[in-house]
């Protein structure tokens, strides 16, 4: 079997929202690690501005990392549909 064209707006909806799911995973690690450095610097200040920035990585890494993911994943599928009309396609075997 050989895969000689993708949807490209099929993948880049499917990869659209794996990516805000890594973006989801990487924003509680970041938030995570923002307001543990805030708290620890003692400095009242510090700990508003950790739990700013940790709130800022929950709402916004998954919104930036989805959409950087659909319109990469838009325009490599594209390209895909480009390299594999030029040498054939990709061949796969499915059991």
């Amino acid at each position: 079997m050989t895969i000689t064209r993708v949807g490209p707006l099929s993948v880049a909806k499917v990869a659209g929202l794996l990516y805000v799911i890594m973006g989801f995973v990487f924003g509680a690690l970041f938030s995570l690690l923002a307001m543990a450095g805030a708290f620890a610097s003692g400095n009242g200040e510090a700990g508003a501005m950790g739990a700013i920035f940790g709130v800022g990585a929950i709402v916004l890494m998954p919104i930036f990392y989805g959409c950087l993911g659909f319109v990469m994943t838009l325009i490599m599928a594209a390209l895909f549909n480009v390299a594999a009309g030029i040498v054939g396609g990709v061949e796969i075997e499915a059991r």
